[in-house]
């Protein structure tokens, strides 16, 4: 191979490399959600949006690469002092947009750091006027006004600021512990007065307990007892009656008075008793009825007696009771009369046992 024909391959070669570099200058495919700021010898020409361009080799040239994605930027924590004298410490997150490429490279040098440092003296200012108190509870109150702010100063520089978060405020050591100790002791004072209205509660319902159980059980002995003298009142009354139909003698009465003398006598407050004028009408009821002396007559009764036998169906507990106690009273004095008059000489003119 001769030196001619090296030195043309080489040219061939140079010129494929030449023309291989115009194309890939003249030829720019720009990538989705970003924005190319193209400069004509040296002078901003336009925007490439995405898609496929044509460029002039050599002569147009790709300024910058801007994103217009929506970008989150978060800040290194600053330093904020309050209107009461407190240092805090508040990390501050930005969501922001790039609407126009060519004012956020031609308008400010680095638009990252303009936002970074907007946002710090912005926030201060803020901050500035309320107390520690205030910044800790008026977050949206924060975020609105810095949002406010930074997308006013940023339009120029074609940024459009979407949100502004505080992410931590972080008060100082000795206010924190000086919180903790006030929010214990709220606590503490909840928990006593939720447990001071439980042991209220908890009395009011015992005396309400109380007073039901002794209503109830006052009102069960009440009728305890109502019932009782009913039953009472019954078992008398059911005595005389089957006393009045039955039309008892002096032997019966005798009898059965007989049988109460050693009743009495057993009884240890019964140490000196003595003998009633009845006595003597029992045993001669008694020899009467062996045969020694006359035959005792039954006992009459009265007339009232005998019509209030016939109705000794219990009405009322507490009237039942007084007519059977005045028919007691009535057959008391019937035979105390009859021991009286029993021991007078025998006299057969004069009725048995009576007057």
């Amino acid at each position: 191979m001769t030196d001619g024909e090296v030195f043309l391959v080489v040219v061939l070669v140079v010129l494929g490399i030449f023309v291989i570099s115009i194309v890939a200058r003249s030829i720019k495919v720009v990538p989705q959600a970003k924005a190319f700021v193209v400069e004509r010898l040296g002078r901003y020409k336009r925007t490439l949006d995405p898609g496929l361009h044509l460029l002039m080799p050599f002569v147009d040239r790709v300024r910058a690469k801007v994103s217009v994605w929506e970008q989150v930027v978060s800040f290194a924590p600053q330093s904020v002092i309050t209107s009461d004298n407190l240092v805090v410490e508040i990390d501050t997150v930005i969501y922001f947009t790039v609407t126009d490429p060519k004012s956020a490279v031609y308008e400010i040098a680095n638009y990252i750091i303009g936002v970074e440092q907007l946002t710090v003296t912005t926030l201060r200012n803020v901050v500035g006027t309320m107390d520690l108190e205030q910044t800790l509870t008026s977050r949206d109150q924060i975020n609105g006004q810095l949002r406010g702010v930074l997308d006013e100063a940023t339009g120029k520089w074609g940024i459009r600021v979407n949100r502004v978060e505080l992410k931590t405020i972080e008060p100082p050591m000795s206010i924190k512990d000086s919180m903790e100790k006030q929010m214990r002791a709220e606590r503490d004072r909840r928990a006593a007065i939720l447990t001071a209205e439980g042991v209220k509660q908890s009395a009011i319902l015992t005396a309400e307990g109380d007073k039901q159980s002794a209503i109830l059980k006052a009102e069960g002995s009440a009728q305890a007892k109502i019932l009782e003298a009913d039953g009472e009142a019954r078992a008398i009354l059911q005595v005389f009656d089957a006393i009045h139909e039955g039309d008892a003698d002096s032997k019966l009465l005798a009898y059965q008075y007989l049988q109460m003398l050693p009743e009495i006598a057993k009884t240890e407050s019964s140490k000196i008793w003595f003998v009633p004028t009845e006595f003597t009408t029992a045993l001669k009821a008694i020899s009467a009825g062996f045969g020694q002396v006359d035959e005792p007559q039954a006992l009459k009764r009265s007339a009232v007696r005998k019509s209030t036998a016939q109705k000794s169906s219990l009405v009322d507990p507490s009237k039942a009771l007084a007519e059977a106690k005045r028919e007691l009273k009535e057959a008391t004095q019937d035979v105390s009369e009859s021991g009286r008059t029993s021991g007078k000489p025998f006299d057969p003119d004069v009725e048995k046992g009576q007057k």
